[in-house]
């Protein structure tokens, strides 16, 4: 009966999962939708937020300024400041992250920046346009990648209970059933989210999603900055060619996880 205490927790996994789904989208649905505009016309840093949220704006903003030489980052991982008057509230965001000693770590200086009160204010004008999901409904993509995490779980602990020793009275078959039971709740739960509120983003509203979508058409086919931006906007530092800028920004992810490993 060894596996049984596998199925409990894959019941509780799979539960707690859906319970929170549920509410998220209760949450959602609480929250009425303001009226989409459709004369705004998109900036790269409210493309940044819809597509990856405030830290993306970040990362753009550090890509941008590190492209145009006001600011070096070293594959080290640090930041140095070049030009000390920002262009915009965002690079002045980030230049008063980086601090008075013109010199900081990216890492922090990216959360920072992600936190400032430019980047809120822009959240706001995007939700205020239709165009962002409001603060109450943002749980519902969260939600769905927990139940996701849920079944591959649940799918991880029956086929462990199923490469336990058994006795032969005990059919693996009806063992296998059992572990399907929560696998169906979760598989369910993710299908009845799909219908109702699909696309689902924590970021950018349907409408958003959309202009974002023309937004890269509209890049496609050039070869200029701002195309370059755009892509760095819509799909992270991932996108960055390179290798320079791209070893700076693998060096802050290895900064961030050994600062969590220290934590633990």
């Amino acid at each position: 009966m060894f596996w049984v205490l596998l199925l409990l927790p894959a019941w509780a996994v799979a539960g707690l999962a859906c319970l929170r789904l549920c509410l998220a989208a209760v949450r959602a649905a609480a929250v009425a939708p303001p009226a989409v505009d459709r004369e705004h016309s998109l900036t790269l840093y409210e493309a940044a937020f819809l597509a990856g949220g405030p830290r993306r704006v970040a990362d753009l903003t550090l890509v941008s300024m590190a492209r145009q030489r006001r600011l070096l980052l070293a594959h080290t991982g640090w930041a140095t400041v070049v030009d000390p008057c920002g262009r915009d509230e965002m690079e002045r965001s980030v230049i008063g992250a980086i601090g008075p000693e013109g010199q900081s770590r990216i890492a922090p200086v990216r959360s920072a920046a992600a936190a400032a009160d430019a980047v809120r204010g822009l959240a706001d004008r995007l939700v205020r346009a239709g165009l962002a999901v409001p603060d109450g409904a943002r749980g519902v993509a969260a939600g769905v990648q927990r139940v996701r995490v849920a079944a591959v779980t649940v799918c991880a602990l029956g086929a462990a209970a199923l490469a336990l020793p058994l006795p032969a009275d005990q059919p693996r078959l009806l063992i296998a059933l059992w572990f399907t039971l929560p696998l169906a709740l979760t598989l369910g739960c993710l299908a009845i989210t799909r219908m109702e509120v699909h696309p689902y983003s924590r970021w950018a509203s349907p409408a958003g999603q959309r202009m974002i979508g023309a937004l890269v058409r509209q890049a496609d086919g050039s070869a200029d900055d701002r195309t370059y931006l755009t892509s760095v906007a819509v799909r992270g530092v991932h996108a960055i060619g390179e290798p320079d800028l791209r070893a700076a920004f693998a060096h802050r992810e290895r900064y961030v996880e050994e600062r969590r490993q220290r934590r633990a």
